[in-house]
C-alpha cells in the first residue's frame, strides 16, 4: 500500500518537474473547477433542481379549480421552486385583487433571486474554461523558446533529440489546459440548461397562479357560441 501511495506521489512530482510551474497553476486550477463544481452539484440536489412533477400536477389541479389540493401537493415539498409555487398560491388565495401588482411584484422577485443564487459560481467555471487553454498556450510557447535557446545554444552540434524532447514537453501544458477546460465547459453547459428550465417552469407557474382566468381550449367554442359546421355551397345550374 504504502509503496503504491509513494510511487504516485513521486510520479506527481515527476510530471509537475516535467511541466514546470504552469502545469502547477493549471493542476491549482483543475482543483478549484472540481471543488466548485462538487459545490453546484449538493446546491442542485438541496434544492431538487429539475423536479417538476409534483409542481406540473399542482398546476394541473390550480388550474382545475382545485385550489386547496394544489397546496397540499406543494405543502411538503423541499424543493426551491416548489416553495415558491406554494407561496404564489397561498399568498393569491388570502390576498385582496387590489394587491396583485405587489403581490407579483414580490413574487417574481424572490423567484430572480432563487435562480441568482443557483447562478451562482457559474462565472468563475466560464472563467476557467476560457482561461485554462490560454494558460496551456502560454506555456507552450515559453516551452518552444527556451527549446529553441537550447538549440542555439549547441551550435554546430545540434542534436534532434534535444528539440524534440523541447517540443513535447512544450506542448505538454496545452493538452493539460484542454484536459481542464474541456469538462469545465461541459458541466457549465449541463448547469446551465438546468437552471433554464428551473426559470422557464417558475415563469409559467407564476403566470398561471397570479391570472387565473380560464383560458378557452382549441377546438373548444365559447360560451354562447354553437359550434355549426361549416355548409357546402350550392351550385345551381342556369
Amino acid at each position: 500500500m504504502m509503496t503504491t501511495i509513494e510511487e504516485t506521489l513521486r510520479r506527481t512530482l515527476d510530471f509537475l518537474t516535467l511541466g514546470g510551474p504552469v502545469v502547477s497553476i493549471l493542476l491549482l486550477i483543475s482543483v478549484i473547477s472540481v471543488t466548485l463544481v462538487i459545490l453546484k452539484i449538493w446546491q442542485f440536489l438541496a434544492a431538487r433542481v429539475g423536479r417538476h412533477r409534483t409542481i406540473e400536477r399542482a398546476l394541473a389541479h390550480w388550474i382545475a379549480g382545485g385550489q386547496r389540493i394544489a397546496l397540499n401537493d406543494l405543502a411538503e415539498r423541499r424543493n426551491g421552486a416548489a416553495r415558491i409555487v406554494w407561496q404564489a398560491m397561498a399568498t393569491v388565495i388570502n390576498a385582496s385583487p387590489r394587491d396583485s401588482d405587489a403581490i407579483s411584484e414580490r413574487l417574481r422577485v424572490d423567484a430572480t433571486a432563487y435562480l441568482t443564487k443557483l447562478r451562482s459560481g457559474f462565472r468563475a467555471l466560464d472563467a476557467i474554461a476560457q482561461i485554462s487553454p490560454l494558460v496551456g498556450l502560454f506555456g507552450t510557447v515559453l516551452g518552444m523558446i527556451q527549446a529553441f535557446q537550447k538549440l542555439q545554444e549547441a551550435g554546430n552540434s545540434v542534436d534532434p533529440s534535444l528539440l524534440a524532447g523541447g517540443i513535447w514537453v512544450a506542448l505538454l501544458t496545452t493538452a493539460v489546459g484542454l484536459a481542464v477546460a474541456m469538462p469545465t465547459s461541459l458541466l457549465l453547459t449541463w448547469f446551465e440548461s438546468r437552471v433554464a428550465r428551473e426559470s422557464e417552469l417558475l415563469e409559467r407557474a407564476l403566470t398561471v397562479v397570479l391570472n387565473p382566468a380560464p383560458l378557452v381550449r382549441p377546438g373548444q367554442a365559447p360560451e354562447g357560441v354553437s359550434r355549426q359546421e361549416p355548409q357546402g355551397m350550392h351550385v345551381h345550374a342556369a
